[in-house]
C-alpha cells in the first residue's frame, strides 16, 4: 500500500501543473478567497452593521499576508491577489464605517428618512382631499 501511495505521489509531483494544484500554494489562497468574497458581498449591506474593530484587524491581516506572499520562495501571487482584493474591500468598508459613524452619515440618513415619510404623508393627504372633492 505504501509503495502504491508513493508511486501516485511521484506521478503527481512529476507534472508541474498537477503538482501546483495539489500544493498549499494553491489550496491555501483558494480556501482563503472566502474572506474577500464576503467583504465584497457586504458592500451592499447597511453600514450600520460594519464592525470597525474587525475591519481594522482584517486590513492589518491582509497587508501582512500580502507582504508574506511575496516574501516566500517561490512567490505566491495567488495569495497576494487574494489579500490585495481583501485589503481593497476592507478599506472601502472602513470608509463606509467612518462615513456612517463619524462623518454624519447616520444623521443624513435620518433626515432623508423623515423627508421620505413626510412626502408619503403629503401624497396620502392629497389623495384624500381629491377623493373628498370628487364626491
Amino acid at each position: 500500500m505504501a509503495a502504491f501511495v508513493k508511486a501516485i505521489n511521484a506521478k503527481i509531483r512529476s507534472n508541474p501543473t498537477l503538482s501546483y494544484f495539489c500544493s498549499t500554494h494553491f489550496w491555501g489562497p483558494a480556501s482563503n478567497f472566502g474572506i474577500p468574497i464576503a467583504a465584497v458581498m457586504d458592500a451592499r449591506k447597511s453600514p450600520e452593521l460594519i464592525s470597525g474593530q474587525m475591519t481594522i484587524a482584517l486590513c492589518i491581516y491582509s497587508a501582512t499576508f500580502m507582504r508574506y506572499a511575496l516574501a516566500v520562495t517561490p512567490q505566491n501571487y495567488l495569495l497576494f491577489l487574494c489579500h490585495f482584493i481583501n485589503e481593497g474591500s476592507q478599506l472601502s468598508q472602513g470608509y463606509r464605517y467612518l462615513q456612517w459613524h463619524r462623518w454624519g452619515g447616520k444623521e443624513k440618513a435620518g433626515v432623508q428618512g423623515a423627508l421620505d415619510s413626510a412626502k408619503e404623508k403629503a401624497a396620502a393627504a392629497s389623495d384624500k382631499i381629491k377623493e373628498v372633492a370628487s364626491k
